[in-house]
């Protein structure tokens, strides 16, 4: 299960419905998952799947000051997880430090060749949440690559950078680079420029005025044909491209990353098709049940892989807001928790939560139950 945001961690809700399940079938053999789809919370949930570690760093914030990171590594040492938001996120400044122009991904690339370093050759990277529009140069900078300018000065990879890149060069990238796979968590699909691009669409939360969005704009625009002077890679119109203030775009276009849905990527890396594939039955769900789970959502992902093996699936809400295309999905059924009459803020009180959650599993199961008979 995904987590009931401010109400329950995923680890919470699904010890309630285990509670609420063995209550009814105390011979059910129940295994609980922490699943996320790419956002808050997905780094903490493949940890715990898979039993890695946390490794906490310094590293460079947004503006190029120092402050903590953390990151996991599973796999036995080989696979880093990481979001971005870590080190290059907007929660890092306060609403007045916030200009795109000015920010940085340097030390989301200092996270990775921290993990590569410590002998990860597997990548897998959240990108939400960004301070930063500047396609990714700052993470590039931090791994080796230099930016120039027409005149062959030395640039320094921020957002305002963008318009003026004329040569890359790799002469000090990591070596061990070239052995790395990079998985990167995106759901969105919007270009890297252009009225759907990064900056027209994101740049203004990150708090870009009008003028620096056209330049920003500009900047991707240009940023994307010295890629393609460089390695021939086009990211022009790639789906995905814009994400993050263009970090999308970087990844693919330097570093041969593959662009992956966050709940995919998640459920990938720790073998969910292996994990279910002799479950009689998958229980999922997440805060909120309506059109957009189908979007990318945890649910939706565990449903398309419990399919492969005609496993039903139960989906659970904190709400379920009915409509044509979650009816028509394919879940076995569609639960919401069941709270009584009482105030939303009251019902997600953790305490009252859990034990809403307990007592719709409960009800859950005695409808298995009576099946069976």
């Amino acid at each position: 299960v995904d987590s009931f945001k401010g109400s329950l961690s995923s680890q919470e809700v699904a010890d309630a419905v285990e509670q609420g399940v063995l209550s009814v079938l105390p011979d059910c053999k129940v295994q609980k998952l922490s699943i996320a789809d790419g956002g808050e919370g997905t780094v903490e949930a493949m940890v715990a799947n898979l039993a890695g570690e946390w490794v906490e760093i310094e590293v460079f914030d947004p503006l190029m000051r120092p402050i903590k990171a953390r990151y996991g590594i599973v796999d036995n040492g080989r696979t880093a997880v990481m979001e971005m938001s870590a080190a290059s996120g907007l929660p890092l400044l306060a609403e007045s430090e916030r200009n795109p122009m000015n920010t940085t991904t340097f030390g989301t690339g200092q996270m990775m060749a921290d993990a590569i370093v410590r002998g990860c050759r597997k990548i897998l990277m959240g990108i939400g949440g960004s301070a930063t529009n500047d396609a990714g140069v700052g993470m590039l900078e931090a791994l080796g690559y230099r930016f120039f300018d027409a005149n062959g000065e030395l640039l320094s990879g921020r957002g305002e950078i963008l318009q003026r890149v004329a040569r890359i060069d790799a002469d000090r990238v990591m070596p061990q680079l070239a052995e790395c796979e990079i998985v990167v968590a995106c759901d969105v699909k919007n270009p890297l420029y252009g009225e759907s691009g990064a900056a027209y669409v994101f740049a203004p939360q990150k708090g870009a005025d009008a003028a620096m969005v056209e330049r920003l704009d500009l900047g991707l625009r240009n940023f994307a044909e010295a890629v393609k002077r460089y390695n021939g890679v086009d990211i022009a119109s790639l789906a995905g491209a814009g994400a993050a203030g263009g970090l999308g775009g970087g990844f693919v276009g330097m570093l041969n990353a593959r662009l992956e849905r966050g709940v995919d990527m998640v459920l990938g890396a720790i073998r969910f098709d292996e994990i279910i594939k002799d479950c009689d039955l998958v229980i999922t769900g997440e805060g909120r049940l309506d059109a957009q789970t189908l979007m990318g959502k945890a649910p939706s992902g565990v449903l398309r892989f419990a399919q492969m093996y005609d496993i039903p699936v139960i989906a659970i809400g904190g709400a379920v807001v009915e409509c044509d295309s979650l009816r028509q999905s394919g879940f076995a059924d569609i639960v919401a928790v069941e709270s009584g009459e009482i105030p939303l803020q009251e019902a997600m009180r953790p305490d009252i939560a859990t034990r809403n959650l307990e007592r719709t599993a409960t009800m859950i199961a005695e409808k298995i139950n009576r099946d069976r008979v």
